[in-house]
Order: C-alpha cells, then sequence, then structure tokens
C-alpha cells in the first residue's frame, strides 16, 4: 500500500531504527551526571549534536534539541523578539509559512506586536524586493521558509538574508521540509526543523541559534540545552534523528535525483490523464520529492477516501477536507484553485510500479466523484435563456457552487452574466481560479444576504 504522505511525516529511516534501539540501552542515563552512566549518555548527546550541526551547517553550542519542531519554531520566534524588544516589535513572515510560525504571529498580534506578511506569486514563491521592503526600523525578526510544505515550491532564502543583512535584522528559516535534501544557504540567523519530516523519529526538534544574535528565554528555564529548551532530553530520540539526518544527506543526492523523474512524471501525467487539472507551485525550484494538483468539480474529502480505499495515501489543502470549511492558506495566498486538491510527497521507498499504478487509479476515482456530485460536461451548450442568471448556492459546500456555475454558463450568450451566491469561503478562491481555468471573466465579488455574490461573465 504506497504511502504518498512523506512530506507530513517521512517513514523511519533504517539507520533511525537502529540507532534508536542501541541509545535505548546505552542512553538512559541522565547526561548531567557525572557518574559513567552519565559521562556515556552524555557522549551519546554531545556526538548527536556534532553529527545534526554539521548538517545544519553550524556549531555544535548554537544547536539546540526541542520536543518538537513547533516548539522550535515558537521558541525561537518568542527568544528572539524577546531579545530584540528595544529595537521593536514588528514581526515579517511570508504569506505560506507553516501554521506554527502563523501561529507565533498571531500570539505577538495578541500581545500588542505587529507583523507584516509578504505575499507571494501563483506559484507560492515570495518575491525577494518585496520581503526587503517589508523590512523596517522596528523590525525585530523576520521569518521564512526554505520550500513550502504544501506544494514544494523553494523560497529565494540567498537573496532574502542579504536583504535582511543589510537592514540588520535577524532571518528565521524553517527548514523542516528542506533539511534532508541539503543545507540552507547562509545568511540565517536562526532554523528550526523537525526529524520526523526527513525519517528520524517524531519529538525530537532543531534549532540552532547564531552566535551574535540577541535572544532572551521566555518562561521558565533550567541547566539543560543552554536554557532553551527545559527537561531531561529524550536521548535515544536525539540519537536516532541525528543518525538518521547524516544517513538521508549522504543518499540525498542520488535520491532526488531519481524522485524527482517519478514526480516529473506525475507532473506531466495528472493533467494528461485527469481533465480540468491545476498543476500548482513552482515546476522549477522546487522540493525533488513533491507535488500538488487540484482537481475541478471535486469534493477533497470524498477524493482522499477513495484513493485510501484504493491503497494510496495523499493528502490535501482543500476545504473539503477541513474542519473549517475554509481552504489552506497556503492556496488562498497563491489564488490558485483548491476543490479536489491532492498532495502527493513520495518517501525514499517509493517505486517506478506505484506512481503507474497511481496513475491508473487516479482518472477512474476522479471520473466516479465527479459522476457522484454531478459534474456538468467539459463543452457548455449554446446560449438557452437571458443574458443574467442568478444561481443561489447558499448553504452548498465546495465544489458544488463551483458545479452550479459550471453547468449555467453556456445557457447565457456570449456577454453575458452568472451570479453565483454562495456562503462558502472557499467559493472566494475556487470561482476565480475556475474562470481562469476555462477561460471567462472574473467581474467580481459583492457582498449579499447569507453570504457573498460572485458575478463571472462569458466569454467562451
Amino acid at each position: 500500500m504506497p504511502y504518498f504522505d512523506a512530506a507530513s511525516s517521512a517513514p523511519l529511516h533504517p539507520v533511525a531504527r537502529q540507532a534508536l534501539l542501541a541509545a535505548l540501552d546505552e542512553g538512559w542515563a541522565d547526561p548531567a551526571r557525572l557518574y559513567r552512566e552519565g559521562r556515556r549518555a552524555r557522549l551519546l548527546l554531545d556526538a548527536a549534536r556534532e553529527a545534526a550541526a554539521e548538517a545544519v551547517g553550524c556549531r555544535p553550542d548554537e544547536l539546540t534539541f526541542t520536543p518538537s519542531g513547533t516548539l522550535a519554531v515558537h521558541s525561537g520566534i518568542s527568544g528572539a523578539l524577546a531579545g530584540r524588544r528595544r529595537v521593536g516589535r514588528h514581526l515579517v513572515v511570508s504569506a505560506v509559512e507553516h501554521s506554527s510560525v502563523l501561529h507565533a504571529a498571531s500570539t505577538h498580534t495578541a500581545e500588542g506586536g505587529e507583523v507584516t506578511e509578504v505575499a507571494v506569486d501563483r506559484s507560492g514563491a515570495v518575491s525577494a524586493p518585496e520581503f526587503a521592503r517589508a523590512l523596517r526600523a522596528d523590525t525585530a525578526l523576520a521569518c521564512l521558509q526554505s520550500a513550502n510544505h504544501e506544494v514544494g515550491t523553494e523560497q529565494p532564502v540567498a537573496r532574502v538574508a542579504e536583504a535582511c543583512r543589510a537592514a540588520g535584522v535577524p532571518l528565521l528559516v524553517d527548514a523542516a521540509q528542506s533539511l534532508g535534501w541539503g543545507p540552507v544557504p547562509e545568511g540565517w540567523s536562526l532554523l528550526t526543523a523537525s526529524a520526523h519530516k526527513w525519517g528520524g523519529p517524531s519529538g525530537v526538534g532543531l534549532l540552532a541559534v547564531r552566535k551574535g544574535t540577541r535572544f532572551a528565554v521566555r518562561g521558565p528555564a533550567d541547566e539543560r540545552e543552554s536554557g532553551r529548551s527545559a527537561g531531561f532530553e529524550n536521548l535515544p530520540a536525539v540519537v536516532a534523528a541525528a543518525a538518521s539526518l547524516r544517513a538521508v544527506r549522504a543518499e540525498a543526492a542520488a535520491e532526488a535525483a531519481r524522485l524527482r523523474v517519478l514526480v516529473d512524471r506525475l507532473r506531466a501525467g495528472v493533467p494528461e490523464l485527469v481533465p480540468d487539472v491545476e498543476v500548482v507551485g513552482d515546476p522549477v525550484r522546487r522540493l525533488p520529492h513533491l507535488v500538488t494538483f487540484s482537481c475541478l468539480y471535486v469534493d477533497g474529502e470524498t477524493l482522499l477516501h477513495e484513493l485510501d480505499r484504493a491503497g494510496f495515501s495523499v493528502s490535501s489543502g482543500s476545504s473539503c477536507t477541513s474542519s473549517t470549511l475554509t481552504p489552506s492558506h497556503v492556496l488562498k495566498a497563491m489564488g490558485v484553485l483548491s476543490e479536489g486538491n491532492v498532495r502527493v510527497s513520495l518517501p525514499r521507498c517509493t517505486t517506478d510500479e506505484d506512481v503507474d499504478r497511481f496513475l491508473d487509479v487516479l482518472p477512474r476515482t476522479v471520473a466516479e466523484v465527479r459522476e457522484r456530485l454531478g459534474a456538468p460536461v467539459p463543452d457548455p451548450g449554446e446560449a438557452a435563456g437571458g443574458d443574467r442568471l442568478v444561481v443561489d448556492a447558499r448553504g452548498k459546500r465546495c465544489p458544488v457552487p463551483v458545479i452550479e456555475l459550471a453547468k449555467v454558463i453556456g445557457q447565457v450568450p456570449r456577454g453575458g452574466t452568472v451570479t453565483v451566491l454562495s456562503d462558502d469561503e472557499a467559493a472566494r478562491l475556487d470561482i476565480p481560479a475556475w474562470c481562469a481555468m476555462r477561460e471567462q471573466e472574473y467581474v467580481g465579488e459583492e457582498p449579499a444576504d447569507r453570504g457573498s455574490a460572485y458575478t463571472v461573465r462569458r466569454l467562451t
């Protein structure tokens, strides 16, 4: 059963498993104690820190092990903001950062700070000059991921780091998705990562803080991990995380080349085999193992369920799979289609046969889901009604508002309009995206009773 969700959590690497089992026998004592069991544990901890620091590209005394990548992000942001509180309380982030960064930014705003979100283009990348323009004299910290967790787009970290350095602003890089594939470009001040993203055990995060970066720990601290992560280290997991990071890095070049070929087949094959599909993310500057696409007229939750029944584990940023019924903030910031969204992220064990079978199963699965939802035929007929139609889709969720629009667009003459009434947040993103895909004109949105009115003009 192919597991295609490595971006959420990669399968445990064999080296991680071996190191974990060995460390359970050798690393159970307190590494802060001076007796022989403690000294043995300390040796293991120091060796793990040196190995991880080498992979990160920092000094061992700059690196802290945390209980998770999320805690590493929260500690890094809060510590850097506190350390530079005399400079100001302005924080700059990209609009597509991981939720852990955005949650920290929300907390900062609630405490009286100010946050600027830098927009991205349709590929999901920030503009380095635009990011530089967001920096101010009172900017205490800037945050930019190395590569996006949902669409795989790599960010211009080196150019943004140069701009931050010129402005005297420290840059925190969330390298959770990319660290297993290679080092982050120089210029960062703080870096975070999470072991389960590269095939290490869960429950281990990394926080690196360069010497010279002002940093003040928020909340109670103790003598462990330089005071930046309180509590007894999970030494077996730390050892396994460091060992697996070294192992995946040694394999990275060959594995990236192999998986990039498979992903290229998916990027080319899915739009050829499935009508009305948008592949999102940068086609070149991207992670080697990840591809994301969205299918018109498809309920994302149903699609993922059916793919699971067919033996494929994938994930989605579609609002149809969210308890909040709102699209992924990443897809929303990019302005791309969210309905029927599928993220495929291949682990190291993926074979050619796995990809072949996925390309065989996907078209049938999408077609079945569309048929169940009553999706329209691709080409609308000639006009059969007036030059203005109103479709009331209030109370109906993604992808139904778009399906209702597609069913009636052919009933108005060229130049005529269809107005869709909807209270679904996803419609704000998916109706303009549908217009771009179907070469129709999106006129705009207006408030309406119990929702919004989205107007589309028929061009073709």
